[in-house]
């Protein structure tokens, strides 16, 4: 929804160049964490029709076929961890009735998801933060879905580092996921990445950069990749615009 506002909003400002950049910038500035908003914002400068490249990406971020690759993925009977409410990953556990659910409940959101589940009929286990070592250790499969992905790894919600060092430690298998709009080109990463918690202690930071090495597999729309193949499958173009925030150029 974020997405479609900003499509909206940018759609307005499709016959004036300059107001186009800087509305960009703006939204950039606003939601830097959210790597479909900086994929949104870099296929519309680059677009000679603007207004239509926006509609067009909501409609991509619509039709994401990345749930459905999560549910065709996974094991049957497999054991599962999440953190939160993943957006990508919560319809694919919906889907598949036969998984066993554990959700660490980051920023108060698991409850919720576990409410969700069992009403669609999957098995569905509430984990209070400090377990989420001891839960990492004991499923099939962590899955972690990506706010922001890039060559050094993937953006998610904070404690899926520690998730996923446990399982990978333990033999446990960690797969990211990676919907539409989340990897972003080198040049963009690397200023997604310098301005994701430039604000914030890392142990206050709400999102967190989880080592490539950390995963087994990456899942996106076309399904499971080795994690530096995947990281690489990005339709975003590198948009130089969005390279300076607007408070670095003056802009009041």
């Amino acid at each position: 929804m974020l997405v479609r506002e900003a499509a909206s909003a940018l759609a307005g400002f499709s016959d004036d160049p300059a107001a186009l950049v800087t509305a960009c910038r703006r939204l950039v500035d606003r939601h830097p964490r959210t790597a479909p908003v900086w994929w949104l914002a870099a296929r519309v400068l680059a677009s000679d029709q603007p207004a239509r490249e926006a509609w067009s990406a909501t409609d991509e971020l619509d039709e994401d076929p990345t749930p459905n690759a999560v549910a065709d993925a996974l094991p049957e009977e497999a054991s599962v961890l999440v953190l939160g409410w993943p957006e990508l990953i919560a319809p694919a556990l919906a889907r598949r009735g036969d998984v066993d659910v554990y959700v660490v409940d980051a920023f108060d959101a698991g409850s919720g998801l576990v409410r969700a589940l069992e009403r669609a009929g999957t098995e569905a286990t509430l984990v209070e933060e400090r377990g989420v070592g001891a839960a990492a250790a004991s499923v099939d499969v962590v899955l972690i879905d990506a706010v922001g992905a890039g060559i050094d790894g993937l953006v998610a919600i904070a404690g899926s580092r520690a998730a996923a060092a446990v399982a990978r430690h333990m033999g446990r298998s960690v797969w990211g996921v990676l919907g539409v709009g989340r990897v972003l080109p080198d040049r963009l990463w690397d200023a997604y990445l310098a301005r994701l918690n430039e604000d914030e202690d890392p142990w206050d930071a709400p999102y967190e950069l989880v080592p490539l090495d950390l995963f087994d597999a990456v899942i996106g729309p076309a399904g499971p990749m080795e994690p530096a193949v995947g990281v690489r499958v990005t339709d975003c173009p590198p948009a130089p615009e969005l390279l300076k925030s607007v408070d670095s150029l003056g802009a009041r």
